[in-house]
């Protein structure tokens, strides 16, 4: 997956407000048009909303649980390669192998 294209900082006027936060998409929306990431918050947060209805049968909270938990780490996994490869300037290419370095 390519790199996401990040936003030019810049100072703001004294009385500039903020934009307005983003509304998240849906996990239909994230799945047509979003990234791994967007596709896996919207899944966390659908889950998330079937493991806190009271209409949820008991005997589906287990395995809704279980795949909450898994979505955020893999959230938590993507967040953190994105944090390393920010931390090394970008994304590292694989180099040629060399047989003799061994």
């Amino acid at each position: 997956m390519p790199p996401r294209p990040r936003k030019a900082l810049r100072v703001v006027a004294p009385d500039e407000a903020p934009p307005p936060p983003a509304r998240p998409k849906t996990v239909t929306e994230a799945a047509d048009t979003g990234t791994t990431r967007e596709l896996l918050v919207a899944m966390r947060s659908r889950i998330a909303t079937a493991v806190e209805d009271p209409n949820t049968p008991a005997r589906d909270l287990a395995a809704l649980t279980k795949r909450l938990s898994e979505v955020v780490r893999d959230i938590e996994a993507i967040d953190a390669r994105e944090g390393q490869e920010a931390e090394r300037g970008g994304p590292v290419s694989d180099e040629a192998f060399d047989a003799t370095a061994i």
